[in-house]
């Protein structure tokens, strides 16, 4: 008997997952040769891993789960896609008009945007990133809002309980974000528990939330929950995004802007 068919359920779906973490895809056809099942019993079989998580399915077959890498300090990350979060960047300013009031969060690409801003005028940003801060301190014709709260030191941003009261007083036309990893299934994550219900407080004070990601953040998993992926209305990445995840988004009615 071929030890394979011997196997239980169970079993078969261990093997079955480490098959498709190390080939990073596969199909029904090559699952079920593979493993000597029928396509039914391998589409089960998926369907029981997908449940748990642990694949992601597409028609025919299923990839594996990408988790996101940690994530190094924010001044450390600056020369990290540069070329392409600068491209983002100038995107996302572009769709800033003069007379708004907009914020901005954390992190590299964010920061960019407010780079791209600095000679703008009649603008009111709101920020808990002490970075953005400094960047348009110098422009008197920008109402510069700083949120108080607990200081992120590796992201030089401010989170916790006083930010997320702070913001419950402000309203955005526009949330400029960015956010570790996305994707399709299992929405926006970060890779930072305690600054989740920021995050979450951030996304809620906005009229438009644009999240600013260059490709390595596409189709990525990390370990906090922060929205599903339908709370952007406009994701601004690069131009190695995956075709399908840009598809996938654009199908929910998510506008997508590559550049």
């Amino acid at each position: 008997m071929d030890p394979k068919s011997s196997l239980s359920n169970l079993e078969r779906q261990e093997h079955l997952l480490r098959f498709v973490e190390q080939r990073r895809r596969a199909t029904v056809a090559e699952i079920s040769q593979h493993f000597d099942i029928s396509p039914a019993t391998a589409r089960r079989d998926l369907e029981a891993l997908a449940g748990r998580g642990e694949i992601q399915r597409f028609h025919g077959g299923a990839k594996a789960v990408s988790q996101a890498p940690p994530e190094l300090p924010v001044l450390q990350r600056q020369a990290d896609q540069a070329q392409a979060k600068k491209r983002i960047a100038q995107a996302a300013a572009a769709l800033i008009d003069d007379g708004e009031t907009i914020f901005l969060s954390s992190g590299t690409t964010v920061l960019e945007v407010a780079r791209c801003l600095r000679d703008r005028r009649n603008l009111t940003v709101i920020t808990n990133s002490l970075l953005a801060i400094n960047t348009l301190a110098d422009n008197p014709n920008i109402t510069v809002v700083g949120l108080g709260g607990v200081l992120r030191q590796t992201e030089m941003s401010m989170i916790g309980h006083i930010t997320e009261q702070s913001l419950a007083e402000v309203h955005a036309h526009k949330i400029i974000m960015g956010i570790r990893a996305m994707d399709i299934e299992r929405g926006l994550t970060n890779d930072y528990l305690p600054e989740t219900m920021t995050d979450r407080a951030i996304l809620a004070r906005g009229g438009e939330v644009v999240i600013v990601a260059d490709h390595t953040k596409c189709g990525r998993i990390s370990t906090a929950f922060v929205a599903p992926i339908t709370a952007m209305h406009r994701l601004i990445t690069d131009t190695k995004a995956p075709p399908d995840f840009v598809e996938a988004l654009r199908a929910k009615g998510i506008q997508v802007t590559v550049v």
